[in-house]
């Protein structure tokens, strides 16, 4: 069982940044996609960026790329999520998820979900 932790959310004002950080309990991501999700009210989770532990690979949705950068912290079997150039569109819960790779962008493809954590965006 994987257990899945994020920290680091807050507010911000726009084109500021904020680094959002997850953390993993019960066993390493050795093997797993991870993955952040985000969700504005009323609207559906979307995906934001994946990474895949085992060669690092990354991919990003469209809408963060070149903003937002995700990362991996081997020693403290972490994922974070650096966002530069905050827009006000950006507000939202945000999530951490992961699943056994392959890596994938669609949410209901993950096994395991953290609590998430707002990040709220002033213009």
């Amino acid at each position: 069982q994987v257990q899945l932790v994020e920290s680091g959310g807050g507010l911000v004002q726009a084109g500021g940044s904020l680094s959002l950080s997850c953390i993993a309990s019960g066993r390493t991501f050795t093997g797993y996609a991870v993955a952040w999700f985000r969700q504005a009210p009323g609207k559906e989770r979307e995906f934001v960026a994946a990474i895949r532990w085992s060669n690092i690979y990354t991919y990003y949705a469209e809408h963060v790329r070149g903003r937002f950068t995700i990362s991996r912290d081997a020693a403290k079997n972490t994922v974070a999520l650096q966002m530069n150039s905050l827009k006000p569109e950006d507000t939202a819960v945000y999530y951490c998820a992961a699943k056994i790779v392959p890596l994938v962008t669609g949410p209901d493809q993950y096994n395991y979900w953290g609590q998430g954590t707002q990040v709220t965006v002033s213009s």
